[in-house]
């Protein structure tokens, strides 16, 4: 073999091999929800209170990231959205809907999607018991226990804009949780809720086009309830 062929086989085992750049995370999901707008909120494992929510536009067959920002969970950790226990203070995985935004102060410039003002009266209601349960009432209805329902307008800060995410919604499983949004954050993790700093909520708002049928994944960056299984 002569030497300037010798060379270029050596050269081919010592240079490294090329690797595609990985596809971006929603493309290596099992489902986004059929839309052309998907958020996504990834923690390291079931045990952590903090990761990244991060919203995508998908446009001429590829998803691409619209914005990211660090995001909190639940005081418990996160758990699969299926047999999670009211009161446990979980975050649930899993995809969903985003029935409707709401918040105490008004909506941001450019909001698109349904945006409900709370009033004094507002209330969601965490009941087991009420025909009302995970609902919004106004005002509270007589079967559905103060003490088990949350105030809206008490949680200036957090509810000052809200989008609600539609765990146990549609057909909602008495014990499995209520109430679970999408909002600004508070002082530390969350009740189960998923929070973003202030102005990424706002920034949400503007973004999310309710004909392009947004969804949010939650889950983890592997095991069990790795983001990639929903």
């Amino acid at each position: 073999m002569r030497p300037g062929v010798v060379a270029l086989v050596l050269a081919s085992f010592l240079l490294p091999a090329f690797s595609a750049p990985p596809e971006p995370l929603p493309a290596r999901m099992a489902a986004t929800g059929g839309g052309t707008q998907l958020i996504t909120a990834v923690a390291p494992d079931t045990a952590s209170t903090t990761g990244t929510v991060t919203w995508w536009d998908r446009e001429r067959g590829r998803w691409a990231r619209a914005g990211s920002a660090p995001a909190r969970f639940g005081a418990g950790g996160l758990t699969e959205g299926t047999t999670r226990k009211q009161g446990t203070n979980t975050t649930p995985t899993g995809l969903y809907g985003l029935p409707y935004a709401f918040g105490i102060e008004p909506a941001p410039p450019g909001t698109a999607y349904r945006y409900r003002p709370v009033r004094q009266d507002s209330w969601w209601c965490q009941d087991n018991r009420s025909r009302s349960y995970n609902r919004w009432t106004e005002p509270r209805p007589a079967d559905c226990a103060a003490t088990e329902a949350e105030h809206l307008i008490t949680y200036g800060t957090q509810y000052a804009h809200a989008l609600v995410i539609g765990f146990n919604y549609h057909r909602p499983v008495r014990g499995r949780g209520a109430g679970i949004f999408l909002h600004v954050n508070g002082e530390g993790a969350t009740a189960g809720c998923v929070s973003v700093p202030a102005r990424a909520m706002r920034e949400i708002l503007r973004w999310a086009d309710p004909a392009a049928r947004p969804h949010i994944a939650i889950g983890t960056s592997g095991g069990k309830t790795a983001l990639t299984r929903y």
